[in-house]
């Protein structure tokens, strides 16, 4: 995709259409206005005749227009004025991309972009208007037979500015949301994958392929036999009930010279039936994105060295399936970490938290100057914060709050809970060092609890992905988060937002 910015107002520019909206009550938005003087009121006589409304959403083509050089202009409803902020601003967006991506229209210049987004920058409403185009162009064909639906003929997307001198914030702001997008495609294409296809070695290729095609990002995958050499006796009782290896990927991209990383690391449970400790049927399917985590890790540094970020980056995937069989790790069986203490394993379906354990250990040998783990960790994160926001917990007020505050510029919004030592006792183990779940009260802190036993010492923070890193029922799919959010974090870490 191409984006270019326009500063011509919206009758005189030329092309196969432009967007513009209207609020509720008949309320025109600035460039809808423009069309609406330029037409003799063209847009206020389908507003009465109720061809045209303000709801949020609503979309209707109009095509030649008198007064105007485009051959369509799109109407979208943006609904109430004095609630019109970035949520809205990204429906109305992806509303009117869904209304044109099955059609010829080759460009498309969004005037939206001239609408008050509750005092959004330039740069910020750029990233989330082609985000949000990128969102909607998605599309996950790669396992359907036969005829496959032609390509979309959308090809070039103009930004309206406000003022001429913010053109080039606008295509900075384009330029980041074009890599996010980017590397929030491989997350979803690796998620949707079948889990006879995206296997553990399947992640290690792709990371691999993407070290062959960026010069600054190297990729190391560690087999079993040096995973057991090192001790990940954690990691390695996941995986005892399958016969595909587990991996170790280790990828570091090198954008700043002596300068300490950041270190992602990132769940990879490519399936989980939840080993001896098994699943419910019902739903199951969907336990192929419990890699969710390894995939927006991988895609964030894609993105990191599509840009070329002056920073260091640094990712770990630990990835493996959790299955049953005569070789499965049993409950009550105990083992040794990589850092030498010892977890009794009450459930084998508390397994993203095993082998997170020794990838975290392995990940302190990079003395990282902020240590993140990413992970569709536990059923209780969706209990408590729903589909809408990733759980945040760190003992770490600053990054805690840096991860806070990157969500919420991101539109990629988090919620902090709490990460507190009464919950560690919920963890206790009359056999081990301590057990590898605590009961259900508090499960996603206890679980947060765990991975914290491993990172002493280190700026930490887990994220739990459960609720928001898939969508269910008919709209099924991986949703890429917290591609955004980590992006975020790590273009102001590395200086480079405007």
């Amino acid at each position: 995709m191409k984006y270019f910015t326009t500063a011509s107002a919206a009758p005189r520019r030329a092309g196969s259409c432009i967007i513009v909206g209207i609020y509720e009550r008949g309320r025109l938005g600035e460039a809808a206005s423009d069309i609406d003087k330029a037409s003799k009121g063209l847009i206020h006589h389908h507003i009465k005749g109720g061809d045209l409304t303000g709801q949020l959403g609503h979309t209707r083509l109009l095509t030649s227009v008198d007064g105007v050089k485009a051959q369509r202009v799109l109407v979208v409803g943006l609904g109430k004025v004095s609630s019109f902020g970035i949520s809205q601003f990204r429906q109305a967006t992806g509303a009117a991309i869904n209304a044109l991506k099955s059609g010829k229209v080759a460009d498309v210049a969004n005037y939206l972009t001239l609408e008050d987004v509750e005092g959004v920058s330039p740069y910020y409403l750029a990233r989330y208007c082609v985000q949000t185009i990128g969102d909607s162009l998605y599309r996950f064909t790669e396992m359907k037979s036969g005829r496959r639906d032609p390509p979309v003929a959308l090809k070039r997307i103009g930004l309206a500015l406000r003022k001429k001198g913010d053109a080039s914030k606008v295509m900075r702001g384009a330029e980041h949301a074009d890599a996010i997008i980017a590397g929030m495609t491989l997350a979803k294409d690796l998620g949707n994958l079948p889990p006879n296809i995206c296997t553990p070695s399947y992640l290690a290729r792709t990371a691999q392929r993407l070290a062959r095609e960026n010069k600054n990002l190297q990729t190391r995958v560690i087999g079993e036999t040096e995973m057991k050499r090192l001790g990940m006796h954690s990691l390695l009782s996941v995986t005892a009930g399958t016969v595909l290896p587990a991996k170790l990927i280790v990828m570091r991209y090198t954008g700043a010279t002596k300068q300490a990383p950041v270190v992602l690391v990132g769940k990879g449970v490519t399936f989980d039936a939840g080993g001896i400790s098994l699943k419910p049927g019902p739903g199951m399917d969907e336990m192929k994105f419990d890699m969710c985590g390894a995939a927006s890790v991988i895609g964030t540094i894609a993105v990191v060295a599509k840009l070329k970020l002056p920073i260091n980056v640094t990712v770990v995937v630990p990835t493996c399936e959790n299955l049953p069989s005569g070789t499965a790790t049993r409950p009550g069986d105990i083992v040794k970490s990589m850092s030498g203490q010892t977890i009794e394993i009450l459930n084998t379906d508390a397994e993203g938290r095993l082998i997170l354990c020794d990838a975290l250990t392995y990940a302190k040998r990079f003395k990282p100057a902020a240590l993140i783990d990413v992970a569709t960790l536990t059923g209780a994160c969706v209990i408590a914060l729903g589909h809408h926001r990733t759980a945040v917990m760190s003992s770490n007020d600053n990054l805690a709050d840096s991860i806070i505050d990157a969500g919420i510029a991101a539109d990629d919004r988090g919620w902090r809970m709490p990460l507190a030592q009464e919950y560690e006792r919920q963890l206790k183990s009359n056999f081990a060092d301590f057990a590898n779940v605590g009961g259900r009260d508090g499960g996603a802190i206890t679980a947060a609890c765990f991975l914290s036993k491993f990172t002493k010492g280190t700026e930490w923070a887990h994220l739990d992905i459960a609720g928001t890193a898939w969508r269910s029922g008919r709209k099924k799919g991986s949703t890429a988060r917290p591609v955004p959010m980590l992006t975020e974090l790590l273009l102001k870490r590395a200086g480079a937002l405007p």
